[in-house]
């Protein structure tokens, strides 16, 4: 990482994590209130990824209420963003276009849930 990215990591206020989660929780509540009540797929196995990607997004989204008491909350609260971004925000694409052609950072958002956790570690 550049010193410069590192400077503003640093120098970010932790509480913003508080933030970034109420927009996330209001968000992964609402789409998982639609995924229950509206969402209905021609093919019903896309409502299984609707409720993957409102599991990950939710589960992620309570852990980042956290990232304000971890060593390093900036680094920890961004990847789990990102993984709530590219993992949830993709299967929730994949579920509604019912098209796995869109899947593709789906991983990618896997592994920013594992760097986040494995932050926890240092």
């Amino acid at each position: 990482m550049g010193n410069c990215v590192r400077s503003n990591l640093r120098s970010m206020d932790p509480r913003i994590w508080h933030k970034v989660a109420a927009v996330s929780g209001m968000a992964a509540l609402g789409l998982g209130t639609y995924g229950a009540h509206v969402f209905k797929p021609q093919n019903p196995s896309y409502k299984q990824v609707w409720q993957t990607a409102s599991l990950y997004h939710l589960v992620h989204t309570a852990a980042l209420v956290s990232a304000p008491n971890t060593k390093y909350p900036n680094i920890f609260g961004g990847f789990l963003t990102a993984g709530i971004v590219a993992f949830s925000g993709t299967c929730y694409m994949v579920a509604l276009r019912e098209d796995r052609k869109f899947s593709t950072l789906a991983p990618f958002g896997g592994f920013a849930f594992i760097a986040a956790w494995a932050t926890l570690l240092f």
